[in-house]
């Protein structure tokens, strides 16, 4: 299945939560959190401005992107899961 995104709209696949802190401790799938960062996937063709253009979208697939907590839609395809983000919702890019 192919995900295409509309508008400014991405798709990112989260990287893995850790397992084991930096001490050494392994962590419990419960008290693991959940990674504020991501490979981009899928860009959108961007946000139709009202001139009737597409403005170009900032991020492109393959980068590295940092992205809030809270922030985009969590959805799940065939067995792996991705979050959909508007690009306003990526805080940087990890170069």
């Amino acid at each position: 299945m192919k995900l295409v995104p509309l508008e400014d709209r991405i798709v990112v696949k989260p990287k893995e939560a850790e397992e084991k802190t930096a001490g050494g401790i392994v962590l419990p799938d419960t008290a693991r959190e959940k990674p504020l960062m991501g490979t981009v996937i899928a860009v959108g063709p961007g946000k139709l401005l009202d001139n009737g253009t597409r403005a170009a979208m900032s991020v492109k697939p393959d980068e590295v992107v940092l992205y809030g907590r809270y922030g985009g839609s969590d959805i799940e395809i065939d067995g792996v899961e991705y979050k959909i983000l508007r690009e306003s919702e990526v805080l940087g890019i990890v170069e």
